[in-house]
């Protein structure tokens, strides 16, 4: 029989053990699943398969598209590490599913992946911070595409490379591009001789500089800025721990 003095450092004890848990996160439902490697322009699953897996995105970048009646590619997005693909949670794919550079991803059973934020009260509103995310960009790209010109559509863009690389609040100058002129064009909605041109100017009016073949630097940011629309810096967004902490997952 325990003396109630013992009892509250026993208490004490569990909780600081459970304390000193690292908190679980969406990353580690992967951790134990091997890594695949799929090269540049390889599919990781076309629109309309059967969606037996999620992927979590362990380096590279994934292109996200749809192929429409009249044969034209549309990207809806690009993926980078950390990004999940294929949460849709249903039956089939909604979209295609590309490398853009090479990439490795782990893979989930959607079967598993499902019971697993089911019963986990940390997980759900972790993915419900990441479906926030993915419609906060639908709108951003929904906004580009309907009211913003050639130039604010390429200058937003390099700007939304620029906050993915970031490191802190702070936009970072040095832009790595690996994707295609064309993928910008299908992305923006624009003809690829468009986003050539445009960014032709933009480098001879010393806006930006070409630093590599797949890297550019913004030299004159608050000019940017402006051009894309944004009269200053953006607010960062809430990171997914961030929103994690405030998100309710809806019953």
């Amino acid at each position: 029989m325990h003396s109630a003095s013992s009892l509250p450092r026993q208490t004490m004890s569990t909780s600081q053990t459970a304390a000193s848990q690292p908190a679980l996160g969406l990353a580690s439902v992967f951790s134990d699943k091997p890594i695949e490697q799929f090269a540049a322009g390889s599919p990781l699953f076309w629109e309309g398969d059967q969606a037996k897996h999620v992927f979590e995105v362990v380096e590279g970048v994934l292109r996200i598209f749809k192929i429409l009646g009249d044969g034209r590619r549309a990207i809806t997005g690009f993926l980078y590490p950390g990004d999940l693909v294929g949460v849709s949670m249903r039956a089939a794919y909604l979209y295609n599913a590309e490398a853009v550079t090479p990439v490795k991803v782990r893979r989930f059973s959607s079967v598993s992946f499902q019971e697993a934020i089911n019963l986990s009260p940390e997980l759900r509103p972790q993915l419900f911070a990441k479906l926030c995310d993915e419609m906060a960009s639908a709108q951003d790209q929904m906004v580009l595409l309907s009211r913003k010109n050639a130039e604010e559509r390429i200058c937003s863009f390099l700007l939304l490379l620029a906050k993915r690389v970031s490191r802190d609040n702070n936009l970072s100058t040095e832009v790595e591009i690996p994707m295609t002129r064309l993928d910008m064009a299908d992305y923006l909605g624009l003809t690829i001789e468009t986003v050539s041109r445009t960014i032709t100017s933009l480098i001879g009016r010393g806006i930006i500089t070409q630093a590599g073949r797949h890297d550019i630097s913004i030299k004159k940011l608050d000019t940017m800025l402006r051009l894309a629309g944004n009269g200053e810096v953006d607010e960062p967004r809430a990171s997914s721990r961030e929103y994690s902490r405030q998100a309710v997952w809806p019953s």
